[in-house]
């Protein structure tokens, strides 16, 4: 067997084991944890350990495989919330190419002039500390007065988050060229735009793919956050409203949501993974998160 093949099948290994853990550790504080649940002074520091509170394990599971309703002509709610993932799937996906464009743009922007960086770091980072339960009805309030559909404002919130992990990643990586090799590109004559693609670029490659990995989830944490934020409906947020509703009568419904929300974070490590084997020979030393 191949090193590579063997490194995949040891993250894949540790990937179920890691699933495992989760839901082991769950079942163990659902038997051992009180039925009232640990509080110190006023936080609650472990759930009540209730049917209603934390559903078994395998009462989620057989729930999701189930129908939705006890109507005969009920779909399955495995086929509900897939349909529900990949509405989710495809807002935070147009929403994290908005944002790549974005980010990288303003990477560029704040490597060409140094002015432009001072003005524009700050508040590219103070930007994130916007709550994003407040940010997302204003942004939809203003898309429903542009003509804007429900799903374009929900792909501009998702980008929100999604930008700045890029525009920061890009920065950096757009920096970690040597002065040396800068020096002999301009000895070259080569121009700014051409040190852009033919040097800077290439060596931003590591720090844009775990940039990546952090817009990628951001992309879907804002996506999900912004369909409960303003009601949209088709997605694994108005979901998530939905059947937070019904948890009182049917407690693992609640949470077939979250493993819809599991799968998108699955897809998108898987996405820009397979974009880290495509630019494999740009990758001789990746920067971690």
């Amino acid at each position: 067997m191949s090193a590579p093949a063997a490194a995949r099948r040891r993250m894949i290994a540790w990937g179920i084991a890691g699933f495992a853990a989760v839901a082991l550790l769950w079942e163990a504080v659902r038997l051992l944890g009180p039925a009232d649940g640990v509080t110190i002074g006023a936080v609650r520091v472990l759930p009540r350990a209730t049917d209603l509170a934390m559903p078994h394990v395998w009462d989620m599971i057989a729930r999701l495989i189930g129908s939705e309703t006890a109507s005969s002509r009920a779909e399955p709610l495995w086929l509900v919330i897939a349909q529900a993932s990949a509405t989710t799937l495809g807002i935070a996906a147009v929403g994290l190419l908005v944002g790549l464009a974005v980010g990288v743009a303003f990477a560029i922007a704040m490597l060409a002039s140094p002015i432009a960086r001072m003005s524009l770091l700050p508040w590219i980072v103070l930007s994130q500390t916007v709550p994003l339960i407040a940010f997302a009805p204003l942004v939809r309030s203003i898309g429903a007065q542009a003509g804007w559909t429900d799903e374009m404002s929900v792909a501009v919130i998702a980008s929100y988050l999604a930008f700045f992990p890029v525009a920061v990643g890009a920065l950096s990586g757009f920096d970690a060229p040597d002065r040396i090799h800068v020096e002999l590109m301009r000895t070259y004559g080569v121009g700014w735009w051409g040190t852009l693609l033919r040097l800077r670029l290439p060596a931003a490659v590591p720090h844009l793919l775990t940039a990546l990995r952090l817009a990628a989830a951001g992309a879907i944490v804002g996506t999900v956050v912004a369909e409960v934020s303003t009601g949209m409906r088709g997605g694994l947020g108005r979901l998530v409203i939905q059947f937070a509703g019904q948890a009182s009568s049917d407690p693992p419904k609640a949470w077939a949501p979250v493993f819809g929300a599991i799968v998108l974070g699955l897809v998108a490590a898987a996405t820009v993974a397979a974009a880290g084997g495509i630019l494999k020979d740009f990758r001789r030393v990746e920067a971690s998160a």
